[in-house]
């Protein structure tokens, strides 16, 4: 029941054995249990008692707890489902005769038994169950619930580095500001540092309460409106951080915003106020290699810090851990070692593959600068999880997952 999810038991056995059988295997509540047999009956009907009753009444009962259907015929299954789905529940209909057949194939997920199942069972149904029990079931819903998460997380972290990506050069663009990333950078980020951390990402396991939660509803998108304000944020702190760092690199030799905004037109409007460097050293081949290379491992470090909290779509990375998935840890591994075997490409003696890049080796204090820009992506991201779990537990969600066991 944590799960949103109810269990209606359908059979044709008579109302004091489905009452004893639906209390031994925890059908009704524990309240119920504590109640007298008169007071437990209440859950329990027969099928032509309850068709006999209005229809207002019908589905007004069908929107309570576990209920329990008895002397029922085969074609009751069939109606109590369309009920269901006339309500907007997503009935799941489990069964393993030719007469569960029309129910199994009305039902959203018809389940039929693969061991004691009939052939005519199983060719209408949506899943076979293996082994015939009905916690597998469960087990079913945990996996599914765990797959979409991780397909939120796969899609939403590319969409937040994408997005981050874009406004870096956008807000560039804008202010008038040197390109702080060449396309041979962009490429990089896109083939080798967002891909290995995204596939991980598939690996993310269950979180704490995945069955705690209530079901989605099923017309709401992947992407809902929440999700894509909260990336775009972070896609906002993104882009403003590439560009910080490589304008706070300018901002230290002397050249101010309003100069760094004409930097085309350096020589002829302006001239550096430190006589050292002249313009063709501040803005041109490798005097925009430094402030390139800052911006780029920036970029490339806020990917990764966003990539390990990713491991949870809304759980805190204080109670879900990057840990918790040993694929992400390689994923984001890798590509942070081949971004540094690029970077630092000089002292490896393949001199040419940094210049290639346009990059140049960091020296303690860059990554200490790098550092300070990246990190705080994680309290940005912390923020949004606090935000996006007070905002799920106000939502009221109205339709409720219904699976509907039948003993034969």
């Amino acid at each position: 029941s944590e799960a949103g999810i109810r269990v209606i038991m359908i059979t044709g056995d008579a109302k004091d054995t489905a009452v004893a059988i639906a209390k031994d295997v925890n059908i009704f509540s524990p309240d119920d249990e504590n109640d007298n047999d008169e007071s437990s009956m209440i859950k329990a009907y027969e099928g032509r008692e309850f068709f006999e009753k209005p229809e207002s009444e019908q589905l007004e009962l069908l929107k309570t707890g576990n209920i329990v259907f008895c002397r029922t015929e085969p074609a009751d299954k069939q109606n109590l489902v369309k009920m269901l789905q006339s309500l907007g529940e997503i009935p799941a209909m489990t069964g393993d005769g030719v007469n569960d057949a029309p129910a199994l194939q009305q039902a959203a997920i018809g389940i039929a038994m693969g061991i004691t199942g009939t052939e005519v069972a199983k060719e209408a149904a949506d899943m076979i169950l293996a082994d015939d029990n009905f916690a597998t079931i469960v087990s079913a819903v945990e996996e599914g619930r765990c797959i979409y998460a991780n397909m939120q997380a796969f899609i939403c972290f590319l969409i937040s580095c994408n997005i981050g990506e874009i406004c870096a050069i956008l807000l560039a663009t804008i202010a008038g500001f040197p390109e702080p990333l060449t396309a041979m950078h962009l490429l990089w980020v896109n083939l080798v540092t967002d891909g290995p951390p995204a596939t991980a990402l598939g690996f993310n396991p269950p979180a704490p309460d995945l069955m705690k939660q209530q079901p989605r509803p099923s017309d709401e998108p992947i992407m809902t409106k929440w999700l894509l304000t909260r990336y775009c944020l972070t896609g906002l702190y993104v882009g403003l951080a590439t560009v910080g760092i490589f304008v706070g690199h300018y901002l230290k030799l002397g050249i101010s915003l309003s100069n760094l905004s004409s930097w085309g037109k350096c020589g002829e409007l302006w001239t550096p106020s430190n006589s050292v460097l002249d313009c063709d050293q501040l803005f041109q081949g490798t005097g925009r290699m430094l402030p390139q290379s800052l911006s780029l491992t920036t970029l490339v470090c806020m990917e990764m810090f966003k990539a390990l909290s990713a491991v949870s779509v809304d759980n805190s990375l204080l109670s879900v851990g990057p840990q918790k998935n040993p694929w992400l840890i390689l994923g984001v591994t890798v590509p942070f070692l081949l971004h540094c075997a690029v970077l630092y490409s000089e002292k490896l003696g393949i001199s040419a593959l940094g210049e290639s890049f346009g990059i140049v080796p960091l020296s303690m204090e860059n990554w200490i600068s790098v550092l300070k820009w990246s990190a705080p992506i994680l309290l940005v991201d912390e923020v949004l999880k606090a935000i996006g779990r007070r905002v799920n537990k106000s939502k009221d969600y109205q339709r409720r997952t219904s699976m509907e066991a039948i003993t034969i």
